[in-house]
């Protein structure tokens, strides 16, 4: 992308994703070309910020919140013996709650049976009254997906996350119509074309768009307008470093709620608790999202800071960086 840029204005960052998207199009309408795509956006978003003086939430109309709850994700999976592992997460998600995390969030993936039996852990884990998700990264066929998802009715889980593969867009709707959990998913789809299949098919009751892939800020937008022009609520699907943590406050603060009302329905963050050092070490001044969960009962503030609101420490990039 570099090449095919170097020199334009900053500020028309629409005229460049088209341009780049276009020049890319026979080869990067989705994958890495895209995940490439959406860097370059968002750090141009954060020029436009830091020229016009505002955080990225007030140029693209403002904030619905000062601060949103959190969710904290855990229990990854790991080659050991399923009961060992039950006992693990039992511990861990017990762990995310009191941590002071809103909800919390687990990995399944051994198979059906297997499976049921960490879900049921985590829910003996955290209690009756306190929300668990489950994310299956699409690891099951329909049927599958349909025995753990009965379960998960049982344990009350507020959603079970990408339980098919994305591009199953009738075993979606399948287990929409046959279960009573929320089916989320999206978070392997790009750009608006993707999501507009996604969405006509309505086999989602929660969508998990993911800004560092799909597109960018500039596509994201137009992704949320879809989604709630259908009335699909949006949680962003958020992985990665604290450049992807912190740009996703900025879209959640300007998030509209959906669909309105006295009691509306409100976005979550996505923060994962296990290590990651391109997050917990990478800004010169550190979100400390851990923190703020504990001090403001399960809340973290939106940065108001011009463009994304965070600096990246460049002896931290340099630290880790590879020679080519």
């Amino acid at each position: 992308i570099q090449p095919m840029i170097l020199g334009d204005d900053p500020m028309d960052r629409d005229v460049i994703w088209h341009k780049v998207y276009n020049l890319m199009r026979d080869h990067g309408q989705k994958g890495m070309p895209m995940q490439a795509l959406s860097g370059v956006d968002i750090a141009l978003c954060d020029i436009a910020g830091k020229v016009a003086n505002l955080p990225i939430h007030k140029l693209i109309g403002g904030a619905h919140r000062r601060d949103v709850s959190v969710y904290g994700y855990g229990m990854m999976l790991r080659p050991e013996p399923v009961e060992d592992l039950a006992a693990r997460f039992m511990d861990e998600a017990a762990a995310i709650k009191d941590a002071g995390f809103a909800a919390t969030k687990m990995k399944v993936g051994f198979g059906p049976k297997p499976d049921v039996k960490l879900c049921q852990a985590v829910r003996q884990g955290i209690g009756d009254d306190f929300a668990f998700m489950v994310d299956a990264n699409h690891c099951y066929t329909t049927s599958d997906a349909l025995y753990v998802g009965r379960a998960l009715e049982e344990l009350d889980a507020y959603w079970f996350e990408e339980p098919v593969a994305p591009e199953d867009h009738d075993g979606y709707r399948e287990l929409r119509a046959k279960l009573n959990v929320n089916i989320s998913g999206g978070e392997a789809e790009f750009n608006r074309w993707g999501w507009r299949q996604i969405l006509e098919n309505r086999g989602l009751d929660i969508a998990q768009p993911e800004v560092c892939a799909l597109g960018g800020i500039s596509e994201y937008l137009r992704v949320l307008a879809l989604c709630h022009a259908h009335f699909t609520p949006v949680i962003n699907h958020v992985w990665g470093s604290a450049i992807a943590v912190a740009t996703n406050l900025q879209l959640l603060a300007a998030m509209p709620p959906l669909p309105g009302g006295m009691h509306p329905w409100e976005p979550m963050l996505e923060f994962d608790t296990t290590d990651n050092k391109f997050r917990d070490e990478l800004l010169a001044e550190p979100l400390d999202i851990q923190g703020q969960v504990k001090a403001n009962k399960g809340r973290v503030r939106i940065p108001i800071r011009p463009g994304s609101g965070v600096t990246p420490d460049m002896d931290c990039i340099k630290h880790y960086e590879i020679d080519a």
